[in-house]
């Protein structure tokens, strides 16, 4: 008779095993000692019992803690802040990176695509996700160029030729929810397409694909190893996330085209990380040879924006405008920056633009994490004046009570630190200026504007005594006031 669901048979040696078949166990049957097979003779004699390995499962709702009036928001809200200071924590190492990049977004639109694993389906979040990509992309980078390819029945697609304009890119890829992905994807067609794509892109900037990659095969024409050799010779950095599992051919070309780095390929484990993986790319390389970061110069136009009386046709789309901006050398009018101007070719582009793509050269410090002990020295947060949690009694220590009696910033403790976890004290201090701000402002600091508002409105004052070393730069607040000036040693 078999088993019922209640009773559990565990996994027997051989040895084991053959004893009980020596028993005279007909075939069919199982022999039962005294106690049944659940139990197992410790060396004193007495029963002890195994656990199924089912049983030491982690499940995260055992994790969750009730606040005290009998909900979990309080559990809800710390899960939310920990996204949030781990989205703001980056590597602040003052890089040479290049901000001049051109990059072509590979989509994978094969049958693999129509899994429903990541939800509503891989299709669908991808091209959701690769509309936040270009968004966010010409946010980090608003000088660099992007393209749009696709793969799908063996064959590459091209979906938006390269260009500066997120509305093209952004409509060119709204057009693929129509389109059912079907066939097997060609890493190689699309790598070839990318090549052709990038082959006459200036020197001064970066040559980048990024590979979405969904299938766990790739039906390529001819030698894909040749054309990995040719990437590397063309200078053009392979980044790939994959949506199944891990790929070898995948993981060989990011290690050979970017100097034996694998972490640029990613395999997803959820859709929040895979937001996470593509979102990272919006980030610009580091220069990894002298030969690349030579310096060079590069002759931009600063047009100004006009609004004529009579619509006139624009040259780069041949559309009746008003309004548009003059290029500075031929004067021929566009429709938007940043662009390459149509006639002469040259870049065109705004001060605003320039400015914003040297947040990555000068990355804003982590904020550190502020403990109880220094939190007495703040009831608001100093940027948008929202009420700390009162500082609990017996948490307040001397220095910092004497500091505040006295009107001197205390120095920011040793315990302090810059970690993913959340604050206890829900305060975060600038190491330069010392000024405490919530996880909302924390994020927005970092996120989109790239400045302390506490160090930029900071009158001048004379240099600290100490600098701030931050690996192979030094970073003082001098005589420039509200600015943090890096200093290259």
């Amino acid at each position: 008779m078999a088993d019922s669901d209640g009773d559990y048979v565990e996994e027997l040696s051989d040895d084991e095993t053959a004893h009980q078949v020596t028993r005279g166990a007909g075939p069919g049957t199982r022999s039962r000692k005294k106690g049944g097979l659940h139990s197992k003779r410790g060396p004193s004699g007495g029963q002890s019992q195994r656990k199924a390995r089912w049983e030491d499962l982690k499940r995260s709702w055992d994790t969750v803690v009730e606040g005290a009036d009998g909900s979990i928001n309080s559990t809800v809200v710390g899960l939310l802040d920990a996204g949030k200071r781990k989205r703001s924590l980056r590597d602040t190492t003052p890089l040479q990176r290049g901000i001049i990049r051109h990059l072509i977004l590979v989509l994978d639109m094969s049958s693999a695509m129509a899994e429903k694993d990541l939800l509503p389906t891989r299709h669908l979040l991808t091209i959701r996700y690769a509309q936040e990509f270009v968004t966010e992309f010409f946010e980090q980078n608003p000088i660099s160029q992007l393209g749009v390819v696709g793969m799908r029945d063996g064959l590459a697609v091209r979906i938006s030729d390269m260009s500066g304009n997120p509305t093209d890119h952004i409509a060119a890829i709204q057009e693929l929810k129509v389109q059912d992905p079907k066939g097997h994807p060609s890493l190689q067609n699309a790598l070839e397409m990318v090549r052709a794509a990038l082959y006459h892109t200036p020197a001064h900037g970066t040559r980048e694909v990024l590979i979405i990659f969904g299938a766990l095969l790739s039906s390529d024409p001819g030698d894909i190893h040749q054309t990995a050799n040719s990437l590397v010779n063309d200078k053009i950095r392979v980044s790939i996330v994959g949506l199944a599992a891990q790929v070898a051919i995948c993981r060989e070309l990011c290690m050979k085209t970017n100097g034996g780095d694998d972490s640029t390929y990613g395999v997803v484990l959820n859709e929040s990380h895979f937001r996470e993986l593509v979102i990272a790319a919006t980030t610009p390389p580091v220069t990894r040879s002298a030969k690349t970061s030579a310096s060079s110069l590069l002759m931009m136009g600063f047009p100004s924006r006009i609004v004529e009386t009579h619509a006139s046709l624009c040259a780069c789309h041949s559309k009746l405008t008003k309004g548009g901006y003059l290029c500075s050398r031929c004067s021929s009018k566009v429709c938007s920056l940043p662009a390459e101007c149509p006639a002469c070719g040259l870049t065109l582009i705004l001060s605003t633009h320039l400015a914003r793509s040297y947040h990555h050269l000068f990355p804003l410090r982590n904020w550190l994490e502020v403990p109880w002990s220094d939190a007495g020295k703040s009831s608001y947060c100093f940027a948008c004046q929202l009420p700390f949690p009162p500082v609990p009694d017996g948490h307040e220590s001397a220095s910092v009570a004497t500091a505040t009696k006295a009107g001197i910033a205390p120095a920011p403790v040793a315990m302090m630190t810059a970690s993913a976890t959340t604050s206890e004290s829900s305060r975060y201090e600038c190491t330069v200026c010392h000024n405490h701000f919530c996880i909302d402002c924390d994020v927005w600091s970092h996120e989109v504007v790239h400045n302390c508002p506490g160090c930029l409105s900071a009158p001048p004052r004379a240099p600290l005594p100490e600098d701030l070393s931050n690996g192979a730069a030094t970073m003082t607040n001098g005589s420039l006031g509200s600015r943090n000036e890096m200093e290259l040693e």
